[in-house]
């Protein structure tokens, strides 16, 4: 009949750990969560950049079938925009073409020809932008 008076003396100390534990674990996700986005975005860079390189590559490919089936870079076409393949899908290469004459030895003429291949993926801030450089005579 009496209250027992042994409860009022007790301080409990479950609550606060409770809450630390709770703070704690929701900063831990947090920070993962963080780490997640930008690895994903590191990916998405990377695979345009492996995309960019893909174009110029490609680019330069097109430009030295058409440098020695003219025998001159007048044949050149430039731009070159892949809208009809699958995985270079909204990319452009560009192509410029130099030739200097030289004293080479040898077949396949004296004239050396400079291609530059510039590929280029995305638009904005997920735009990547490789370079080839293919000499040819």
């Amino acid at each position: 009949m009496f209250p027992d008076r042994s409860r009022q003396h007790q301080a409990g100390a479950g609550l606060p750990v409770a809450l630390f534990v709770i703070t704690v674990l929701s900063l831990l996700v947090l920070g993962m969560s963080q780490m997640q986005q930008i690895s994903g975005e590191s990916v998405s860079l990377q695979i345009q950049s492996q995309r960019a390189f893909f174009a110029a590559e490609s680019g330069a490919q097109v430009a030295v079938r058409d440098v020695l089936e003219a025998s001159d870079f007048a044949g050149l076409n430039s731009p070159l925009v892949f809208n009809d393949a699958g995985g270079l899908q909204s990319c452009r290469s560009r192509m410029t073409c130099e030739s200097v004459a030289a004293n080479i030895g040898g077949s396949g003429g004296n004239t050396v020809f400079t291609i530059t291949s510039t590929g280029q993926c995305g638009a904005g801030p997920d735009e990547s932008t490789r370079v080839v450089e293919v000499r040819v005579r």
